[in-house]
């Protein structure tokens, strides 16, 4: 390794018993001691429908709190969103742990893992969970689950359910349905694949495909590029699979550029090149076979800035490690920080036993900045890289990887 490129050691090293440990990993502070734990799930699938079936939080040396569901159970491997989510439901200033398992969504207290609800669910609809607010409230206290890519379920915190769609606009849902709120009426709309629906439900508008087909495959991504005043001032960036497409419209549902005829999957939005105005988007482009695979540098109107050719780009992030205010590109599987330009400015030091995968960013070391959790290929370990020069984020980020963690 060039003596060039620095390598940074991990803040922690938190090992993951093979009994319960998965690649699905996100952390919080579960016990309420002012520090972040990790919790690490598996799940079972049976011909694409999926759930959780074992999970376990761990403290940062090691220590395990507590274990739910079979050990050994299900896989650790990945292949699309676990059904586990940290979030402070009830509004006690306590983080609860919540999963979907075979037939049920299960609420956990965070501290212990006892259980604290069991709510039925419509079969199948253990594909992932996502917390949105459709009610109004001051807070997300609504839930919305799905299958595997057919229906969408929202229910209340109390299990009520608010309303549920199949095939919104005829097509597929997204991967996980993203809530955003447009209108600035203090509810949420749900983005949830080729239309956007309003808190209860309905239709608000279908995306104009322009010359392009969105209909095959489903809804990977969608991210936040820039929120306005009104509607036609907001930019959503979105990569639908089956439809080789990457585009970006307004929140009327314009479509204002496409790019086609890549595998486009998970986006990223932030700053890359201080000479580009605007947002910069990062896309991987995927299932090109190990050491083929491509990240690409977009600006936000549409324009290819770089592309850069790695081991594997399927995992990444970008935060501001070095305090320029420019984001280095983090990525899960090569353990590494890139620029935009493609070159690498770190190596993340990891041992040669643990495959490294997901890469998520959050306040994991209690500093306000944005540190970065890698995790496992088969759940052995989860380890933690602390930010020492970066810029602390407004609004103050909470500890841990927050709500609503996805892949995509």
């Amino acid at each position: 390794m060039s003596a060039a490129i620095p390598l940074i050691s991990p803040w922690r090293r938190v090992p993951l018993d093979p009994l319960d440990g998965g690649s699905w990993i996100v952390a919080g502070d579960v016990d309420g001691d002012g520090e972040v734990e990790i919790v690490t799930a598996r799940n079972i699938d049976v011909n694409d429908v999926h759930y959780t079936c074992t999970m376990a939080a761990y403290k940062l040396d090691g220590t395990r709190l507590w274990r739910w569901g079979g050990p050994g159970a299900g896989r650790a491997q990945l292949h699309h969103d676990v059904a586990c989510q940290l979030y402070d439901w009830d509004g006690d200033g306590r983080l609860e742990v919540i999963v979907c398992d075979e037939r049920e969504l299960v609420e956990l207290d965070g501290a212990t893992g006892r259980e604290k609800r069991r709510l039925p669910l419509p079969w199948g609809a253990s594909d992932c969970l996502t917390f949105c607010n459709l009610s109004g409230g001051s807070r997300a206290t609504d839930v919305l689950v799905k299958n595997r890519y057919a229906d969408i379920w929202a229910f209340d915190r109390d299990w009520r359910l608010l309303w549920t769609r199949q095939k919104p606009g005829g097509h597929l849902t997204a991967h996980q349905p993203l809530p955003l709120d447009i209108d600035g009426d203090g509810r949420d709309e749900v983005m949830a694949g080729v239309e956007l629906l309003n808190p209860d439900g309905s239709t608000r508008w279908h995306i104009d495909p322009g010359p392009h087909d969105f209909t095959p495959g489903h809804l990977d991504c969608c991210r936040v590029v820039r929120q306005g005043a009104r509607a036609e001032d907001w930019r959503l960036a979105l990569t639908y699979c089956g439809a080789h497409l990457l585009a970006m419209i307004d929140g009327t549902g314009k479509l204002l550029w496409a790019c086609t005829g890549e595998h486009f999957e998970s986006i990223d939005v932030g700053q890359l090149r201080p000479d580009v105005p605007g947002h910069h988007l990062l896309v991987d482009m995927d299932r090109a076979g190990w050491g083929n695979t491509v990240l690409q540098v977009i600006s936000e109107d549409g324009a290819l800035l770089n592309e850069m050719t790695l081991n594997d780009t399927r995992h990444h992030r970008l935060l501001d490690w070095r305090g320029t205010g420019v984001e280095d590109i983090v990525v899960g599987v090569d353990h590494a920080l890139f620029d935009a330009q493609g070159r690498r400015s770190a190596t993340l030091a990891i041992d040669p036993y643990d495959r490294p995968l997901v890469v998520h960013i959050g306040n994991l070391a209690g500093n306000g900045l944005s540190d970065i959790l890698l995790g496992t290929r088969y759940g052995t370990a989860a380890y933690l890289y602390r930010n020492e020069h970066g810029k602390p984020v407004v609004p103050a980020l909470p500890l841990g990887t927050g709500m609503n963690v996805t892949l995509y």
